[in-house]
């Protein structure tokens, strides 16, 4: 699949990061070793910290490859996480009307990578800045930073579903994977939410949505919706 592995190499850079950090406190114990068991405890203190944010990094950038279900006229969720919000709203950029709304909470122990729901062709791609309310709080949608994806339906052809992803207060920073113009496939990564924070789904009022609030879902995997 397209994109595979992007989200570890973001892990890897930022712990090799920190392992430089880590380094540099490391010589300073040693050129200061004479200075008593005092630096000793505070470098192992250092390499322990560094050594759970390691594991935690890794950990939370993990890039499961979904198991994307076979079947015509099925929508699968964008994202791993709880929905929240199940509900009919108004999406003007590109969708250009009244459309279903999924919402999708990421917490801290969720895979964090986003995914095609549908296959298709990556029509917009737009970035809207804004404020970093706690996700928790679905009204964060409406005002903090976000990436909108809007795809081009393969099958049925002329429908378009769109994807935002939307930062928090401790997520601040959203990576597409997909450029306007790329052709997905169902399953395949479209971006990174690094530590954070919710994603929305909209579809046309023809597709027949199969999720309520309070269901888990998998991101490339679970079912959230049907073309009627």
């Amino acid at each position: 699949m397209k994109h595979a592995g992007k989200a570890r190499r973001a892990a890897l850079r930022m712990v090799g990061w920190t392992l430089g950090v880590l380094a540099l406190v490391l010589l300073g114990a040693l050129c200061a070793w004479l200075l008593g068991s005092l630096v000793l405890m505070l470098s192992t203190l250092f390499v322990c910290i560094w050594a759970a944010f390691a594991l935690f990094t890794l950990f939370f950038f993990r890039d499961p490859t979904p198991r994307v279900p076979r079947g015509r006229g099925l929508i699968v969720a964008p994202a791993y996480g709880r929905v929240d919000v199940v509900d009919r709203t108004t999406e003007p950029w590109f969708l250009g009307g009244e459309c279903h709304r999924i919402s999708i909470f990421l917490s801290v122990f969720d895979v964090h990578v986003q995914y095609a729901p549908v296959a298709g062709r990556v029509a917009i791609r737009k970035h809207t800045p804004g404020v970093y309310l706690s996700a928790l709080r679905t009204e964060s949608s409406s005002y903090n930073e976000n990436v909108l994806l809007g795809l081009e339906v393969n099958e049925p052809a002329g429908e378009r579903v769109a994807v935002r992803l939307i930062a928090g207060v401790v997520a601040r920073r959203i990576v597409p994977f997909v450029e306007a113009g790329e052709e997905l496939d169902q399953g395949d990564r479209i971006g990174l939410i690094q530590f954070g924070s919710r994603v929305e789904l909209y579809l046309p009022l023809r597709a027949r949505v199969t999720v309520k609030v309070g269901d888990r879902v998998r991101g490339g995997e679970t079912i959230v919706a049907h073309w009627e």
